[in-house]
């Protein structure tokens, strides 16, 4: 898996314990940012692993059912809205992302993180820019990271409807920031993001 643009990948590991790491909902207001963490079984491939935001909900679904499946290992952990508003995002994103890694079994000995920061792991590793989309261990893990952030905006619209959580993903659309004018921030808002923080407390 390569991406247009970008020289070749090269790894400075050679072992079969190798995760990728992702996370999704970083821009959202609200809820928590959640990451994945994924080591994939060379013997048991999985085809089309991209990056999750090209695929559609049901190609989504259908693929983290197979990497669950085929995985040496995955995990899912998230940085709730509280610990967001009490770090930053970017911290919280990173604090998701070590969560993850600890929850592999076995564990990893090596990590490709997308982005141009590693999250501050005893694991060794290297940071990826784009790397959903330059490999496929990443991929897998923006893809159940996306699956299951999807998961709770689906839940927290059904005990809050008139936010329209199921349709933005808690993006600052126009239809979520009407929605904060009318009725307000939920406790699971970030009130330490823009346009929540006249409701900070």
């Amino acid at each position: 898996m390569s991406a247009p643009d970008f020289p070749p990948l090269v790894i400075n590991y050679h072992g079969n314990l190798l995760a990728g790491v992702d996370e999704v909902g970083r821009g959202p207001l609200v809820g928590s940012v959640v990451a994945a963490a994924v080591i994939l079984d060379p013997q048991r491939p999985i085809d089309g692993l991209t990056d999750s935001k090209k695929l559609s909900p049901k190609r989504r679904a259908a693929l983290a059912l197979q990497i669950r499946e085929r995985a040496l290992a995955f995990a899912v952990a998230e940085a709730t809205a509280q610990e967001i508003d009490a770090v930053n995002i970017f911290q919280a994103t990173h604090l998701a992302m070590r969560r993850a890694i600890d929850g592999l079994s076995p564990a990893a000995e090596y990590l490709l993180v997308d982005g141009n920061r590693l999250p501050g792991h005893a694991v060794p590793g290297q940071a990826v820019v784009k790397g959903d989309l330059r490999h496929s261990a990443i991929s897998a893990a923006s893809i159940l990271a996306k699956v299951a952030r999807d998961t709770d905006m689906l839940a927290l619209d059904a005990r809050h409807p008139d936010y329209g959580f199921a349709r933005h993903k808690g993006y600052p659309t126009r239809e979520h920031l009407a929605a904060l004018e009318k009725f307000g921030p939920l406790p699971e808002h970030r009130r330490s993001f823009a346009p929540l923080k006249r409701w900070l407390v």
